[in-house]
């Protein structure tokens, strides 16, 4: 499948986001998380809905493939901000996926 790629990028990066948004929230300084929580949700939601695109055959997600690869870049910043090892995770899958999102738009 031509997709696959960033299909399984797609799949890490919502694993990631929402994991990182879960953990967060049993962070001892919570408010100072809540960027991380509401951009990783956001990063999650985008993924999730160019995955079920990508899944269907659907041609017309140049768009959403170019909005998907800012937010999981906005994503990577915010996670880059924090100490957290559930951080530097998500913000690792974030740019892995933006870098998919790149590649399919080359391609």
């Amino acid at each position: 499948m031509k997709n696959e790629r960033l299909i399984h990028a797609l799949g890490n990066c919502i694993n990631h986001c929402n994991y990182c948004a879960d953990a967060c929230l049993d962070e001892e300084n919570v408010k100072m998380m809540v960027n991380c929580i509401r951009i990783d949700r956001v990063c999650a939601e985008v993924c999730s809905t160019l995955n079920q695109l990508l899944a269907t055959n659907f041609n017309d997600v140049k768009d959403l493939v170019s909005y998907c690869e800012k937010i999981c870049n906005m994503c990577a910043d915010e996670c880059e901000k924090h100490e957290h090892q559930h951080c530097k995770d998500c913000a690792e899958a974030c740019r892995n996926c933006a870098n998919e999102c790149r590649q399919f738009m080359a391609a």
